[in-house]
């Protein structure tokens, strides 16, 4: 075996054994379901109050159907603060349509950035739990009780709600729902599981108020302000859980120019918290988020580094006419790149979230591998803007306006178009139909039934629904 070779088997070794590590996530995650299928929640009549923070930028487009679906929310006790972030479009004045209601509080201040905005909500609210949400998110009926379900213990100081795409229209919207099963359905509930669940999310996140008391609001002048907070909820020893049936609809990002804006700020955020709170990367005091902490930089960080080198390896190896360490028949680069290994985790993560109408979006699988070299050069990217210490800035989607669902009475489940906005003016629900467009969305979850226990009949029956849909 000659030098290249052997670098490149010594490079490719830490990716096989991160990608193996994936597989760990299965019973994981299998068992988070399980636990939740056998613990039937208790009914509950006592209503807290939920104050639900929407902090906003120029979010004209989409504030609307953001402000109506959380209204038409069937739980009863909430206050809604709307926060214009001192935006130059039209969005305080499509707050402003709202302020004849009791529950809503805007609240318009200077641009200031994310955390300035969600701190200024933070301030106004009354709530003994306090919801976060981007002014994008769409509520479902059931966001807000599965939610305040999962603080089921005066430990949980955080808990993630779960997200689906719902600008749909192209290939790489597609993939964006498969990854969002995978890395939000899937991962999630395993990490949630051993107590190591590392963010709770921008775009539906709620926190117990003393939590919030004991360890500060959002720290301004990090582009990862959700991430930072749910590490300062583990240092302080708070519990941070998972509630995959708290479901917000949102935009996803439909151009490769918005993806890569969006994932170089969120790099970014992780390197600015992981500086911040390099302490507890590998610390076991902190619990087993310390070791997992120092997995996931190794992932975050490492992996991108070591896979473009390995890629530049085998380049220079195939350039050089030396024998290639992988095959190079389709099967054997497809093996070697772990494309089956994630086709099989994907289709699993559709199982636990009982989406198998979203099974038509396998396909897209196979952009996974580009789409994983490009957030290669996203860490890379976000490296080397940290050591510039360059500029910060919101640097958000640009929004399209979401469309309404749309019903498939023939199969009696939803499908969803991006209906076409005429001169890109935000959607407006008329009040006559918000409440069955309210009902779409939630049957747009397709979390599935609850009532059946038999984890064993609940996989059968999806997979064979999946080989209806594909």
């Amino acid at each position: 075996m000659d030098i290249l070779s052997l670098v490149f088997f010594i490079l490719s070794f830490p990716l096989l054994w991160s990608g193996a590590l994936n597989l760990c996530y299965i019973p994981l995650s299998l068992a988070f379901e399980l636990r939740r299928l056998r613990s039937q929640p208790q009914p509950d009549d006592t209503t807290p109050l939920v104050s639900i923070v929407v902090p906003a930028y120029n979010e004209g487009r989409v504030i609307i159907p953001c402000i109506e679906s959380i209204l038409a929310s069937p739980y009863p006790n909430k206050e809604i603060i709307l926060v214009n972030d001192g935006s130059t479009d039209d969005t305080l004045a499509y707050m402003r349509r709202f302020s004849d209601r009791e529950n809503v509080i805007i609240v318009d201040k200077p641009n200031g950035g994310k955390a300035s905005a969600l701190n200024a909500g933070l301030a106004r609210a009354r709530g003994e739990f306090i919801f976060c949400v981007d002014a994008d998110g769409i509520f479902t009926a059931d966001t807000i009780p599965a939610m305040l379900r999962a603080f089921d213990s005066p430990y949980v100081g955080a808990v993630c709600g779960s997200d689906a795409p719902i600008n749909l229209n192209r290939p790489q919207t597609h993939l964006a729902a498969i990854q969002t099963h995978v890395g939000t359905g899937f991962v999630r509930r395993a990490l949630s599981l051993i107590g190591c669940l590392p963010v709770v999310s921008g775009n539906i996140g709620a926190f117990r108020r003393s939590a919030l008391a004991r360890t500060g609001g959002f720290r301004s002048g990090l582009l990862g302000e959700d991430l930072e907070l749910t590490w300062r909820m583990h240092r302080a020893g708070y519990d941070v859980r998972f509630a995959p049936d708290a479901l917000v609809l949102a935009e996803v990002p439909s151009t490769v120019r918005g993806l890569w804006k969006q994932r170089v700020r969120w790099a970014r955020g992780f390197l600015q918290t992981a500086w911040l709170h390099r302490d507890m990367i590998g610390n076991p005091y902190f619990g087993p988020i310390g070791p997992f902490l120092a997995l996931n930089f190794f992932t975050m960080v490492m992996v991108p580094i070591l896979q473009m080198s390995t890629l530049a390896t085998l380049i220079v190896l195939l350039l050089s006419g030396a024998s290639s360490p992988v095959g190079l028949t389709p099967l054997g680069i497809l093996a070697w790149v772990g494309l089956f290994q994630t086709f099989a985790i994907a289709l699993f993560a559709l199982v636990l979230d009982r989406a198998w109408h979203h099974a038509r979006y396998l396909y897209a699988v196979i952009f996974w591998l580009p789409y994983s070299f490009l957030l290669s050069l996203v860490m890379m990217r976000a490296i080397y803007l940290e050591l510039r210490r360059a500029e910060q800035r919101w640097n958000k989607l640009d929004r399209v306006g979401i469309g309404a669902p749309v019903a498939a009475p023939s199969q009696g489940r939803v499908t969803q178009r991006l209906e076409p906005l005429p001169d890109a003016q935000p959607v407006v629900f008329q009040s006559a139909r918000l409440k069955t467009w309210m009902a779409s969305a939630r049957s747009l979850a397709l979390r599935g039934s609850s009532a059946t226990n038999d984890a064993l009949k609940m996989i059968v029956e999806t997979v064979r629904h999946c080989g209806k849909s594909i």
